[in-house]
């Protein structure tokens, strides 16, 4: 140990200070390969549950809006400049490549209702510092970056949830550094976008955002957790996207489960779409509901 300390003040030789650096880079593998093995799942496990949910309780984040949306959408800076640079290529015979340049653009506006949804979660409750309801994201780019970036803009702190994928996402520059948190298990990951979630807003988006929507729509009808308000922003996306209608139609789902979400069509509407929903029941969003028999479903 000695000789290794050595090492590190400098006062031993070069060939010394890179047996160190090896043995460090060793003793680091070994120890993500012990974790790795199937044996360790139930380590693995409660070390997701217990990291996030940890510097959540030290922070005092008791609630969060969870956000989603596709990890496509660019803000309308980014649109505005590719419609411009697929304009030019146009000119060269590439058209279809500016229409969908177009349709990128249009889409942005998406983008930005997400930044303004961040920016109005940002300063409820005592303002920026107070950290007792954040925005929480996928932490992907699009639509959950949007999220992060409007509260980022106002000051005040917001969750990312990423997951390691085959293709690698990095996390979104907004998301606050010390809530940003790494999953290994989209199960672990799903448990803590609903323990503490108060609304969840969905944006336009692919099948993660889909995931996302009936995952919290089945919990809600089956139970398994309180009933929160479910935004959908874009109705003219959402009604293409699902036939709501005629799963009722079909027997599928009751009509009274079209009342487990709602539609909007700026930030302002879902915000108030949100808060609504708490003072129709005569509560808040920062007050902890459940109306069911038994104890409070996780």
């Amino acid at each position: 140990m000695k000789r290794d300390e050595a090492a590190i003040d400098g006062t031993s030789d070069a060939a010394s200070i890179e047996r160190l650096r090896k043995r460090l880079r060793s003793r680091t593998s070994s120890e993500r390969e012990f974790l790795a093995r199937a044996e360790r799942r139930a380590v693995r496990l409660q070390l997701e549950y217990l990291k996030p949910e940890l510097a959540f309780a030290d922070r005092g984040i008791d609630h969060t809006i969870v956000v989603f949306g596709s990890t496509r959408m660019r803000d309308p800076e980014q649109a505005h400049r590719r419609v411009a640079e697929l304009e030019a290529a146009a000119r060269r015979g590439d058209a279809a490549a500016t229409d969908r340049a177009r349709a990128e653009l249009e889409r942005s506006r998406f983008y930005e209702i997400g930044r303004e949804l961040g920016r109005l979660v940002g300063r409820y409750g005592s303002g920026p510092g107070d950290d007792r309801l954040v925005v929480m994201t996928g932490a992907g780019p699009g639509g959950m970056e949007a999220a992060n970036r409007g509260a980022h803009e106002v000051g005040a702190a917001s969750a990312g949830l990423n997951i390691r994928l085959p293709s690698e996402q990095e996390p979104n520059p907004y998301v606050s550094p010390e809530l940003c948190f790494q999953f290994r298990y989209f199960a672990l990951r799903k448990l803590h976008f609903m323990l503490r979630a108060r609304a969840l807003v969905a944006l336009p988006g692919g099948f993660g955002t889909f995931d996302e929507v009936f995952e919290t729509l089945c919990l809600v009808q089956t139970g398994k957790r309180a009933p929160l308000p479910v935004v959908l922003v874009g109705e003219r996306f959402w009604r293409r996207a699902v036939d709501f209608e005629f799963l009722v139609e079909e027997g599928m789902i009751d009509p009274g489960d079209l009342e487990l979400f709602e539609f909007a069509e700026t930030a302002e509407e879902v915000w108030d779409r949100i808060l609504g929903w708490y003072a129709a029941r005569g509560s808040s969003i920062f007050e902890v509901e459940w109306n069911g028999t038994g104890p409070e479903p996780e």
